[in-house]
């Protein structure tokens, strides 16, 4: 074969295997498409949702999906556990345990996080009887707790109590 003949048959073979090849990539790296679903309800939950304890349910699933990432990052083809009799040389390939020992301290930060979550969510649900944020932000505006956002006439936003804020 030519050069330009090679190029050419090589392009399409290439070509034919990127195609198949993106399905069989995706076929046995099922890890990273539940992390990609996951993150992307999770943050889809904490953005779109006006519930507090939906947007907490999404921050656990956000969570989820960066504890998978990185499980599946540190798999090792063929790897053993990192322990070595002593005298033995080590030969073989190992998979690094830092991934997990971080995964697990993230998973006790992460419960943490979700009980103080759930517990400001009671206490805010006690005090005003409502979880939505849109409905949270307006009595806190009628109480005076945050400030009133921009009015239909304008400088009532910019004055405050007759006293110009410039």
């Amino acid at each position: 074969m030519t050069g330009l003949a090679a190029v050419v048959a090589t392009a399409g073979v290439d070509a034919a295997v990127a195609s198949a090849g993106a399905f069989d990539i995706l076929a046995t790296r099922h890890a990273y498409v539940a992390f990609a679903l996951l993150l992307c309800v999770g943050l889809y939950m904490m953005i779109a949702n006006p519930n507090l304890v939906k947007k907490i349910i999404g921050l656990n699933l956000f969570q989820t999906a960066i504890f998978l990432l990185f499980i599946a990052s540190a798999y090792v083809e063929g790897g053993a556990i990192p322990i070595v009799a002593s005298g033995e040389a080590a030969t073989e390939t190992f998979v690094s345990p830092l991934p997990h020992v971080i995964v697990l301290t993230a998973i006790v930060v992460g419960v943490s996080l979700t009980a103080v979550g759930l517990a400001l969510c009671i206490r805010i649900y006690d005090e005003y009887g409502t979880l939505r944020t849109d409905t949270l932000r307006e009595l806190m505006r009628d109480e005076g707790s945050i400030p009133a956002g921009p009015t239909a006439e304008g400088d009532d936003a910019a004055t405050e109590g007759g006293v110009s804020h410039d």
